[in-house]
């Protein structure tokens, strides 16, 4: 965390679940007073009633993780996710879910609420004029999302018209995936410099597949933050890009 934040990292994210539900317990022991120089993101929807997890969109289990993650952390959170919404579609409202993020933000257990969902195709019939706004949606990014899912997050994106769109998971959770040896990314950038890795182009491809302002990457090294990092300055052949969302779609149809 501390090369993080000499690097001009200051979010964290994190979840409820992580660490087996001890995520925001252990960043309040271990890393003292640096957390307050983090702005925080979390995420509740997961539960540990059973093995392997619970998932529940009911509001009243919603605001007791929310409550308790503020007690676990020792502050309130900046923001707060509801986590992977499209767990628990069947019979749980979406929007009841979102209400009580809603309340928990105006009661001031958190700054700001959002929505982080690896798959928006079950979301988007859900949604009505009922559903709350959220300020932040966090959807998965990079060139291993299929087709469907990024032309869902577009949908989800349009229909909702969330304040900010975060990605996630640029090298599909596995950045040693042999995937990244063969593939070749640089192609989707403008002018590919000197040292440009297949994970560091992905990296920055990541930012337009599909559109977002800033992607959640998890690491412990510092060089390989610093690497990524260095690749925001790269241009982006945006022509590429929609060349390989028809091929996708071609390859996809809905």
């Amino acid at each position: 965390m501390k090369a993080a934040l000499d690097l001009g990292i200051s979010r964290l994210d994190t979840a409820f679940n992580y660490l087996g539900f001890t995520s925001h317990t252990t960043l309040a022991e271990q890393a003292g007073d640096l957390l307050r120089h983090f702005t925080i993101s979390t995420k509740v929807g997961f539960f540990p009633d059973r093995p392997g997890g619970h998932h529940t969109l009911n509001p009243a289990r919603l605001r007791a993780a929310v409550e308790q993650t503020v007690r676990d952390l020792r502050r309130p959170p900046d923001l707060v996710f509801l986590h992977n919404p499209e767990r628990s579609t069947n019979g749980e409202p979406l929007a009841d879910a979102c209400a009580a993020l809603d309340d928990a933000v105006r009661a001031g257990l958190a700054r700001a609420w959002g929505v982080s969902t690896w798959d928006p195709r079950p979301l988007l019939p859900q949604l009505d004029t009922t559903t709350p706004r959220p300020t932040v949606l966090m959807i998965r990014s990079g060139l291993l999302v299929p087709g469907p899912v990024l032309d869902a997050a577009d949908q989800l994106v349009h229909r909702w018209k969330p304040t900010d769109v975060w990605g996630m998971s640029p090298f599909n959770a596995s950045p040693h995936d042999p995937v990244w040896e063969a593939a070749r990314p640089q192609v989707f950038l403008t002018n590919p410099p000197e040292g440009c890795t297949p994970l560091r182009a992905a990296f920055r491809t990541a930012y337009a597949l599909p559109e977002v302002s800033t992607i959640a990457v998890g690491s412990d090294n510092e060089t390989h933050l610093r690497e990524l990092l260095g690749t925001l300055s790269w241009g982006v052949d945006y022509g590429v890009v929609d060349r390989y969302r028809r091929l996708l779609r071609a390859r996809s149809p809905q």
